[in-house]
């Protein structure tokens, strides 16, 4: 049997993964219709200038509005303002966008339409730090829970009763005009209200939920900011408010379509895919050894799959930071399941960040061969020593193996496949 190359198989299941997830492809089937009065279009998230794009080529009447999308990601918009921030740690720029938003839904009326347009990296983008904090504040906690190895669900109930934007309270200030929110999914379970930290979107979580988990990381927070929680002073919009009412709330794309567009490519090339999770989440490096385990059971045993196969899986994992390294999560999960391989003949991998940044680098991801760990080491890198000190980037990019796009416009989150012939 000839088997397809491993490099250009791997690639081609990534890029159809990112195309699959661009929004003139899912947004024109998602439009509402038009109301009596005005539409406006707010927004933020990597994706959300491109979402905007769209939305204006297919919308057949006048729109207004603001987006806020991460520096670079901007997409040209004719009646739609496009700003740019910082991510994933907020800036000044984020701050001022938030309160324009703000102020662009404040007295509408129920002839109104608002259209909000969310998808990943918005809970650093849509920044309003809540009353007792500074934006110095909340750039310091956003960067410990980066570190600290929290999950996404986790720094989100943080973010969310921290934020004066978040946890559905922009979504309260359109109030009576009616809502509708498009969401492009970039979290493990598809909850609306993790997904940016769900400014439109009722929240379940308490304060006592967000301050259990600061404590639980060591996060330090203002004394009023603490007392604040203690007292559910800082409680978000709960479900059944009247305020959400008349909003409906619709998931365009998600990890799972993106996943099953790669599994697509495999089968066009005769590799037989099997997709093993669109959410998973837990350390970057456990996950990768986890995943080296059963891929060696597939080498050895033909178990659970025969081969020629590949292995998918998204979802979002952490990095817990202890080195000085240059991250990411999927590239530390590549670089943990090559060394539980350890050159597996006949076993090519890669993973990376739908959005075309894993951490915070301009690099999406990798791509991991059976030479991988021999070629580090003939140019001296010591592979668990990259590992321990969280350099997944350096390590691949010391090979010329590191997957670079550009911003894609898009965001489902984490990508990754596992080739064996």
């Amino acid at each position: 049997m000839t088997h397809p190359d491993p490099r250009r198989l791997l690639h081609s299941m990534f890029e159809a993964a990112v195309a699959s997830a661009q929004p003139d492809l899912c947004i024109p089937m998602a439009l509402p219709a038009k109301p009596q009065g005005r539409t406006i279009v707010v927004g933020a998230g990597k994706a959300s200038a491109s979402m905007a794009q769209a939305l204006e080529a297919h919308w057949d009447g006048p729109l207004e509005g603001i987006v806020v999308t991460r520096y670079g990601y901007e997409a040209a918009c004719k009646q739609i303002e496009i700003v740019q921030a910082a991510h994933p740690v907020p800036d000044a720029a984020g701050l001022q966008a938030a309160t324009r938003i703000g102020q662009l839904v404040t007295g509408l009326t129920p002839d109104d339409l608002v259209i909000a347009l969310i998808s990943g990296g918005g809970s650093s983008l849509l920044v309003s730090p809540a009353e007792g904090l500074s934006l110095t504040d909340k750039q310091g906690i956003n960067t410990a829970l980066l570190q600290c190895g929290a999950t996404i669900s986790e720094m989100n109930c943080v973010r969310r009763h921290l934020s004066a934007v978040k946890g559905g309270r922009l979504g309260a200030a359109c109030h009576p005009a009616r809502l509708v929110t498009l969401l492009i999914s970039d979290v493990p379970g598809d909850d609306p209200s993790d997904i940016a930290s769900g400014p439109t979107v009722a929240d379940k979580t308490t304060c006592a939920d967000a301050l259990a988990i600061i404590n639980r990381y060591g996060i330090d927070i203002p004394d009023s900011v603490r007392q604040a929680l203690e007292h559910d002073g800082l409680e978000s919009v709960k479900p059944g408010d009247a305020r959400l009412l008349n909003s409906t709330t619709r998931i365009i794309t998600a990890p799972q379509i993106a996943l099953e567009a790669a599994a697509k490519v495999a089968l066009e090339a005769g590799v037989t895919p099997y997709i093993l999770g669109d959410s998973l989440e837990g350390e970057s490096r456990d996950l990768g050894k986890a995943f080296g385990g059963i891929t060696r059971q597939v080498v050895k045993h033909g178990q659970p799959f025969q081969t020629p196969c590949v292995l998918l899986s998204g979802g979002e994992t952490t990095v817990s930071v202890t080195g000085s390294g240059r991250g990411g999560r999927n590239v530390e999960f590549l670089l943990s399941l090559a060394i539980a391989i350890d050159g597996l003949p006949n076993v090519y991998a890669l993973a990376g960040d739908t959005d075309g940044v894993d951490g915070l680098e301009e690099i999406a991801g990798a791509y991991l061969a059976p030479d991988s760990l021999s070629r580090a080491w003939k140019l001296g890198i010591n592979p668990r020593n990259s590992l321990d000190n969280n350099d997944g980037h350096g390590f691949f990019q010391a090979l010329n193996d590191s997957i670079i796009t550009g911003p894609t416009l898009t965001n489902v989150n984490d990508f990754r496949a596992i080739y064996i012939e």
